[in-house]
């Protein structure tokens, strides 16, 4: 739980902002998948029947139409909100997994220094107790 609210505190605007953005992007490239042709190009192919085969006028074609092309972009606009909170919870888990790696990282360099300089200032002690003696 502490760490959830270290990582909060490290995600600055800017990093949720990009999250969003390539959320969105990748969204918008996945929303018109496969199912989403075939059902409008099952709207078109009933547009054609009519047309062609029962001699309907606009007044039934039209509507037909308009359903079907406004369930199409209906579909695709929920299946675009749909995958764009998936990738924007993606995005900002990679972005807190970079966070903590790097700052964990920064730590352990911290530590080596610390020990280094530790083990340093042991020898130089050792060698003035030395140059005393």
């Amino acid at each position: 739980m502490a760490e959830e609210e270290k990582t909060d505190k490290l995600l600055t605007p800017e990093m949720e902002q990009d999250a969003a953005s390539a959320a969105r992007d990748r969204a918008r490239n996945a929303r018109w998948d496969l199912n989403i042709a075939i059902f409008l190009f099952a709207v078109l192919i009933l547009i054609i029947i009519l047309v062609t085969y029962t001699k309907a006028g606009p007044e039934v074609v039209a509507p037909v139409a308009a359903v079907g092309l406004s369930m199409v972009w209906l579909t695709g606009w929920r299946r675009g909100k749909m995958l764009y909170n998936r990738f924007y919870r993606e995005e900002v888990l990679r972005l807190e997994r970079e966070l903590k790696k790097a700052t964990r990282e920064t730590i352990e360099e911290k530590i080596e220094e610390t020990i280094e300089e530790t083990i340093e200032e042991q020898v130089q002690k050792a060698l003035r107790e030395r140059w005393k003696s």
